[in-house]
């Protein structure tokens, strides 16, 4: 039996899966878990990945391995491959200004043009500019920009600081691959290139009248190549292939096995609404981004902030679990009586609106109840990437199915409004770890040149049953 084994470096936690190349089926797995913060060390991450291997009782007969990570984190390393400053990650919204400066001097239309989205506090190259203004000397050490997949799977790979790593900290051996370049708004996924007048723009000291020297930048490695090989380490054996990686919607899709016409909505921590696309898309408006995906598609999305945590919140409020929370939200009428929660309890991404918080619309004494108000929270969670499915559907994105994954997807009630949400069939995949399972797979391509065929159980499927009140009460209030 040969095994694979794929990483995912999320937001809360570490994932490890090892897996039979051949059919798919899980061999063991392990975790480790995250500091919280939207400000954290980069070892941290490498020490939770380390951990979650040692969980999943090593790697010594695993032959390829590939990493699935968060999105558009800012890693950024000196002259000796030594972090220069924590990582602000995606949920870090203080670059807000940042990214509507770069906008105003650049154009949303032009940003759209050269890298398929228009910048949010989120992306990378926002990050970038606050680091410039706020911490100048900070952004005057930096050598090399790196996302956390690619610092991860350089780590790995064997190098770093000379002091912590075996091979040195070699900064021309970064990689990354097309779909998490995409997030950072200065690489272009129509044409495979970096935009360094877009990079300079966001990292050049301000004033500066001499010539420019660009950091290193990871190599973009294409879909099923290798990005090289482990040199050997006491952590890792030496010769295990190492996939490109990818960023985690991405990598979620490749082991969801979605194909053109599949719409995955995934509700964690943050929600997102993306689909498979066989051509590029750029949305002036900024409400979808037009990454790419891990296969040499296109993966046009759409984040909130907020996602799973409006239910934890609610249930917390009524003193109930998400079981129980279900449970009465199906006690309740399609629209909950009037009620609507617009749930933008931490800033909102989609739309873009940091600052903002949630409201509950709609009250009166009739119906102001613990059903209406369960009820609310799900419609309002699912209501706001209904939105964003509708943004995708009017950039001429094909929606044959839901995908629904993500903790919150294991809800039958979130199960049953989604398909009066949404208008297309959905499915719901048994639960699974599906961004380290892709990169599972990536690691397999990488090792034969064949993406191996595995395919997603669904668990449940519903067909379309519209109730047209919830999305026209949202629209109403927002």
């Amino acid at each position: 039996m040969t095994l694979v084994a794929g990483i995912d470096s999320s937001t809360q936690s570490c994932k490890v899966v090892i897996r039979d190349l051949e059919t798919g089926a899980l061999v063991r797995e392990g975790r480790a878990s995250h500091p919280d913060g939207t400000e954290v060390s980069p070892d941290h991450w490498w020490n939770a990945l380390l951990n979650a291997v040692a969980a999943a009782g090593g790697l010594d007969d695993v032959a390829a391995i590939s990493v699935g990570g968060q999105q558009h984190g800012m890693v950024v390393l000196d002259l000796e491959g030594r972090i220069i400053r924590d990582a602000l990650l995606w949920n870090d919204t203080r670059s807000a200004p940042a990214a509507s400066a770069l906008i105003d001097e650049v154009g949303a239309a032009s940003f759209a043009t050269r890298t398929g989205s228009v910048p949010v506090a989120s992306f990378t190259i926002t990050k970038l500019r606050w680091l410039r203004d706020a911490e100048p000397d900070n952004a005057a050490k930096v050598a090399a920009i790196a996302l956390p997949h690619d610092w991860l799977t350089w780590r790995l790979r064997g190098f770093g600081p000379a002091d912590e790593s075996t091979h040195g900290p070699v900064l021309t051996e970064l990689t990354t691959d097309r779909s998490d370049a995409s997030g950072t708004s200065y690489w272009n996924p129509t044409t495979g290139e970096y935009d360094l007048e877009l990079l300079e723009r966001a990292l050049s000291p301000v004033g500066n009248s001499g010539e420019w020297v660009a950091p290193v930048l990871p190599r973009v490695v294409a879909p099923g190549v290798a990005a090289g090989t482990t040199l050997g380490t006491p952590e890792f054996p030496k010769d295990m292939v190492v996939g490109a990686g990818a960023g985690d919607n991405a990598a979620a899709a490749f082991g969801l096995g979605a194909g053109v016409g599949d719409v995955v909505v995934s509700l964690g921590t943050s929600g997102t609404v993306f689909a498979v696309t066989d051509s590029p898309t750029a949305d002036p408006t900024g409400t979808v981004a037009g990454f790419a995906d891990a296969t040499g598609n296109y993966l046009p999305l759409v984040a909130t902030m907020n996602a799973a945590r409006i239910l934890d919140a609610t249930a917390r409020l009524l003193g109930v679990d998400h079981s129980e929370l279900g449970t009465l939200a199906l006690a309740a009428q399609p629209g909950a009586g009037g009620l609507v929660l617009q749930p933008y309890f931490e800033g909102e991404r989609t739309p873009n609106l940091p600052d903002a918080t949630a409201t509950l619309f709609g009250m009166t004494l009739a119906n102001t109840s613990r059903e209406n108000l369960a009820r609310a929270s799900i419609e309002g969670m699912l209501a706001a990437l209904a939105a964003g499915l509708s943004a995708l559907q009017g950039l001429g994105v094909t929606a044959k199915r839901v995908l629904l994954i993500g903790g919150a997807a294991q809800n039958s009630a979130v199960q049953e409004i989604a398909a009066q949400i949404f208008g297309v069939r959905v499915d719901v995949p048994e639960p699974g770890e599906y961004v380290a399972t892709g990169a599972a797979r990536q690691a397999a391509w990488a090792l034969t040149g064949t993406a191996p065929e595995w395919s997603a159980a669904i668990s449940r499927s519903l067909e379309a049953n519209p109730q047209a009140v919830i999305l026209e009460q949202y629209s109403a209030r927002n």
